[in-house]
């Protein structure tokens, strides 16, 4: 006869990696809102600067002093050069993102957000504090290698110690959707039915995303476009191991363990835990903004839906990578955007 599965002991930590897992989310949060905040300040003293130099007068005449053309135009560029050098960071929202398109096709000589790439010293109403603090902002930018290899050892690691833990607990693997010998749950037929929600759930995802940023709705696609690869080495690592930890770990997480396990062995309707799981996995996005969250948490619910009535771990990790794999492909690859 097997042991009893010790469901209280898997429990503990399972919450335990979900505390953690939300706290880390929180600091990348903060990271991203601090580099905000940073590029505020820059405006601001932009802004003082540009207020001191018309109080000081000018003995010069103001038609050869390059200073006064470009302290009449400080209080405009300013802020476009401080999305232009932290746009990765910040995270700028798509219609930000088509307004710089649209500037670029129509006037690139008084578009703030033109050539990107232009020289740290140009003009664009920065003092010599500014330049330096925007260089040492560029020397502490995490590379997207560094990136990647972070968030696959991070979220590897805490798989593992669910996984252990499961086992450790004699939870059975029916209890996180890992039925073996059932098609439907770890074969060809699963597969097949996780690349159909994927697929929906993309799509849907995209619908959810344009009409949040239509209506003001900020949602940053700055982690995202941290994390895409530049090269085709970075693109193999990407989709082949990176993106699939993810979805294998948050799904494991987030479905098999917090609604799979906690239904088997608390007796909790596994609806209700669905709820719960969908909180704590668009809490655990936060980075993203507040439309990335509530994006985020329609996609954990819809993934949630799809576990409790596949009972298949396997459709739901197939699904939730597709998801990944298209945003990547279609945005950071491909560079298409859906409006």
């Amino acid at each position: 006869m097997p042991p009893a599965p010790q469901y209280p002991s898997f429990a503990a930590v399972t919450m335990l990696v979900l505390g953690l897992l939300v706290m880390l989310a929180r600091a990348s949060q903060a990271m991203f809102e601090g580099e905000e905040g940073t590029a505020s300040k820059s405006d601001e003293a932009a802004s003082d600067g540009a207020a001191s130099d018309e109080a000081v007068p000018d003995e010069t005449d103001a038609g050869s002093d390059p200073r006064s053309a470009q302290s009449t135009q400080s209080a405009v560029p300013a802020t476009g050069a401080a999305r232009i050098e932290d746009h990765r960071d910040t995270g700028p929202t798509r219609a930000e993102r088509r307004a710089r398109d649209a500037l670029g096709e129509e006037d690139a000589d008084q578009n703030p957000w033109h050539d990107e790439e232009r020289d740290a010293d140009s003009p664009w109403g920065e003092n010599e504090s500014e330049v330096d603090a925007r260089r040492a902002r560029a020397d502490f930018e995490f590379s997207t290698g560094a990136l990647l290899t972070n968030v696959a050892l991070s979220q590897g690691l805490f798989g593992v110690a669910i996984l252990g833990a499961a086992w450790l607990a004699d939870v059975p693997p029916v209890a996180l959707g890992v039925e073996v010998g059932d098609p439907w749950s770890v074969g060809l037929p699963a597969v097949g039915l996780g690349i159909v929600v994927g697929v929906a759930l993309y799509v849907a995802n995209e619908l959810s995303s344009v009409l949040l940023d239509a209506t003001g709705v900020e949602y940053s696609e700055g982690l995202r476009e941290a994390l895409a690869p530049d090269t085709l080495r970075g693109w193999v690592v990407l989709l082949g191991v990176v993106l699939p930890v993810i979805a294998g770990f948050e799904e494991l997480l987030f479905r098999a363990a917090l609604v799979g396990a906690f239904a088997a062995g608390f007796g909790v309707s596994p609806w209700i835990l669905a709820l719960f799981s969908t909180v704590a996995f668009a809490i655990g996005h936060g980075a993203q903004g507040p439309g990335g969250v509530v994006v985020t948490g329609l996609l954990g619910f819809a993934l949630a839906a799809a576990f409790v009535l596949s009972g298949s771990l396997l459709v739901v990790v197939v699904a939730h990578y597709l998801v990944n794999a298209l945003e990547f492909v279609v945005h950071e690859g491909l560079g298409i955007e859906w409006a």
